[in-house]
């Protein structure tokens, strides 16, 4: 590997003002990361905000090709157009781009990772490494030991999932939906086609010829991807929600092997990254907003499918912005210095 090991490194943040950009921020301090200089990046009109890093302020600086020189990584998440017009600035300067859009998933050069299940998969040099999609992230965590043991023939899943997942905005429009509905006031439409507030959209993303939508396609082609098998089959159905953090999804698992509830409920016990909550008879179910602001994914409701042989089903949730975004971005980033 061509990295060279240091006792600190120049991290670089780019769309260090978005909802994802503020968390990798403080998720680098959480976990100690070892940050020599932060240096927050985002658009001309964000440039010279402060954020904070370790009790102090650091400014926001314009992203421009001049940007990386001198980063040891540039952690992206400021959109696949940003992703694609920068990359190539970034890996001529030697800096590793880690990048949380969908620009570069499916490139085949281009490994995409999940430190809990497919760490190898980043190589020996790498210089641009992918950030799977939110709603895979967090399934192919609680999939990955399954597989393992029991090899996974088809899966199929719903998601229902928080409006951050669409940004700031979309926060913002669900809060003030719902506070003119309670009024009995008109309700005002901007980020989705729909109202939101007490509401669920079967639309996230664009609807493609086949009927699913971009969303829906990112969870089958990715979840192949990470868990390196082009054999599983991927059934989605993605579901905006008026929640504000966490996305839920109800997953339906058929294997090769004999499976039941019992055993995967021993097996995700022990699983890296997972957190099983699973005491119906106490009503212990993992819940969006116990999910908020934590770094396992959630998984209960672990019972037999009842209609099918060698099937089970799962409820499993995570904080989109930290597990399937942020924290992720950040985990890959310590696999590589782990590595020198």
């Amino acid at each position: 590997m061509s990295f060279k090991k240091k006792e600190k490194y120049n991290v670089g943040i780019v769309g260090a003002t978005g909802a994802v950009g503020l968390r990798m921020t403080t998720i680098l301090e959480e976990r100690n990361f070892p940050v020599d200089r932060l240096f927050p990046l985002a658009s001309k009109r964000s440039a010279g905000q402060p954020i904070q890093f370790k009790g102090e302020s650091v400014i926001v600086e314009e992203l421009t090709e001049k940007s990386f020189a001198g980063l040891d990584f540039a952690l992206f998440s400021a959109g696949a157009s940003v992703s694609r017009q920068f990359a190539e600035a970034c890996v001529k300067a030697g800096c590793i781009m880690i990048d949380n859009s969908s620009a570069f998933r499916m490139e085949p050069n281009v490994p995409l990772v999940v430190p809990e299940v497919n760490p190898d998969a980043i190589g020996n040099d790498p210089n641009i490494i992918a950030n799977p999609n939110c709603s895979t992230i967090q399934m192919v965590v609680a999939l990955h030991p399954i597989h393992q043991k029991y090899r996974i023939k088809r899966v199929v899943v719903s998601t229902y999932q928080s409006v951050s997942g669409s940004g700031q905005k979309a926060v913002s429009e669900l809060l003030t939906q719902s506070m003119a509905v309670l009024d009995n006031k008109k309700i005002d439409k901007q980020v989705y086609p729909h109202q939101i507030a007490f509401n669920c959209l079967p639309h996230i993303d664009a609807f493609l010829e086949n009927g699913y939508t971009k969303e829906e396609m990112k969870m089958v082609n990715e979840t192949r991807k990470i868990l390196g098998d082009e054999n599983i089959q991927v059934s989605p159905t993605t579901v905006r929600v008026p929640v504000f953090y966490s996305h839920s999804e109800a997953v339906n698992i058929e294997t090769e092997h004999s499976i039941s509830a019992e055993e995967v409920k021993s097996l995700l016990a022990n699983a890296a990254g997972v957190r099983v909550v699973d005491g119906p008879e106490k009503n212990e179910y993992p819940l969006a907003i116990d999910a908020e602001g934590k770094d396992d994914v959630f998984v209960g409701r672990i019972r037999d499918d009842i209609s099918q042989k060698n099937a089970i089903n799962l409820w499993v949730v995570s904080d989109n912005l930290r597990k399937g975004a942020a924290l992720n971005a950040v985990q890959i980033a310590e696999l590589i210095i782990q590595r020198v």
